[in-house]
């Protein structure tokens, strides 16, 4: 550039510093502008994105109407909050959901997988405010998922409503990426082989909770649970797991419990909009035979996801 100007009267590098300077004017107002574009339409942050194309975002899965989510626990302590794919009840004492809950079906489960998605948002359907990102950050613990971002994954409007913060709750590493995942991929394995499954997740607090994370203060729970129902076939069956929060080593039979322990210990009523006969019979009991464990899993669980 030195050699450059040598060549030219100053006349002319007056000329082409002007020309210059309104280049880069004119690049930097475009850059500007192209930021200020993306910005608004990459951060907007709405809980309903009815208005996405699902055909070209992911499979064209229509959401459950509010009617239909029949999957829906009585008696629950939370604000009540339906998003497109999973309904929930959060508590904002503990800035976590009391309960959340969805149908996983094989056929969202075959769609091809959008990209997981990587922000995590406040959720602005709590009129109270959902904890935020930030509360989990340097906290020890992890963000996890009471619907699974696996589950979910059909469409780019389910993906992303994973992601919000009424949907997760504090998980050490070793639970999250350990036996809770283990979980659930082994419920994606059962709605393939049951075709349908409505399915609840949720924190337990046996006790008054005694850690808080963030400036929000968003209780640790003492242990999960999660309670699956196969209401379609000719051979009605249901599963519940009590998981203490910490790592654990034992296999996942170990931890089933009937539906009627669940409730018990959480006080809710579980699929009583679901089943219409054989209630108590389906609640109260449990056959783990029934719902098949993938030994290799277990083995990956105890050698690998523990320890990461």
């Amino acid at each position: 550039m030195a050699k450059f100007r040598q060549n030219h009267e100053r006349g002319s590098r007056k000329g082409f510093s002007g020309l210059f300077t309104r280049v880069l004017m004119f690049f930097g107002l475009a850059i500007v502008g192209f930021v200020y574009i993306y910005n608004a339409v990459s951060g907007e942050e709405s809980n309903h994105n009815r208005g996405e194309d699902s055909s070209i975002l992911g499979a064209n899965i229509e959401p459950d109407s509010e009617s239909d989510r029949d999957y829906i626990p009585a008696g629950s302590a939370g604000k009540l909050i339906h998003h497109d794919y999973y309904s929930l009840s959060y508590l904002e004492e503990y800035e976590v959901p009391e309960w959340v809950a969805y149908k996983l079906t094989a056929e969202s489960l075959r769609a091809p997988n959008v990209p997981r998605n990587k922000r995590f948002t406040e959720d602005y359907a709590v009129k109270t405010k959902s904890a935020r990102h930030k509360d989990y950050s340097h906290s020890g613990y992890t963000r996890g998922h009471m619907a699974p971002a696996g589950d979910m994954a059909f469409n780019k409007t389910a993906m992303k409503q994973t992601f919000f913060m009424s949907n997760m709750t504090p998980q050490i590493s070793a639970f999250n990426g350990g036996i809770w995942r283990e979980l659930e991929e082994c419920v994606r394995d059962w709605a393939f082989d049951n075709d349908e499954l409505y399915v609840v997740s949720g924190p337990i607090f046996t006790e008054k909770p005694r850690d808080y994370i963030g400036d929000n203060r968003v209780a640790v729970p003492q242990a999960f649970f999660k309670a699956i129902l196969d209401n379609k076939g000719s051979e009605k069956k249901a599963i519940g797991y009590i998981m203490e929060h910490k790592k654990l080593t034992a296999t996942i039979d170990k931890y089933a419990v009937s539906i009627d322990e669940i409730e018990s210990v959480t006080g809710l009523d579980l699929f009583a909009d679901v089943l219409s006969a054989n209630e108590e019979q389906i609640e109260s009991t449990f056959d783990s035979d029934k719902w098949e464990l993938d030994k290799k899993r277990y083995k990956q669980r105890v050698n690998n996801w523990n320890n990461n």
